[in-house]
């Protein structure tokens, strides 16, 4: 593939990747009652589970294999653990300056699910982004 046919990654690429990522991680889980395992939850407890369940679940799961594969592909081991210990020190460091109550469940979740989204839109972009600083391609196996 030319290379000049490549779309160009740009801040709102990114933008957009952060976006879906941040609905991805909410949809699935969030301390408001409006999430995907809230939902299943009640839904078990009350004995109405249906096929819309398994629908929302099935799509779910496609969007985090979706993710999760491109973001250890293109960071590897290495690369996840120290852009989780990025997201972790980050947390830390807002944390100590004051800007979040460590004693606050809540608020401790909803960054932690950022983060989390974070992560996965650095992974899907990390391809992009080292290419850009570095000029070296990334290149799957493919057989076309």
């Amino acid at each position: 593939m030319n290379v000049k046919s490549q779309p160009k990654f740009t801040p709102l690429s990114f933008a957009l990747r952060f976006l879906f990522a941040v609905g991805l991680v909410m949809s699935t889980y969030n301390p408001t009652a409006y999430s995907y395992l809230n939902w299943l939850r009640t839904s078990i407890t009350e004995a109405v589970l249906g096929s819309e369940h398994l629908f929302v679940g099935v799509v779910l799961v496609i969007g985090w294999a979706i993710f999760l594969r491109a973001t250890l592909r293109s960071l590897g081991i290495v690369g996840l653990t120290l852009a989780a210990l990025f997201f972790g020190a980050f947390v830390w460091l807002l944390v100590d300056f004051g800007m979040l109550d460590a004693g606050s469940v809540s608020a401790i979740t909803w960054i932690a699910l950022i983060c989390l989204a974070g992560l996965l839109a650095v992974g899907m972009s990390w391809s992009h982004i080292r290419r850009r600083m570095s000029g070296q391609f990334d290149i799957d196996d493919t057989d076309e």
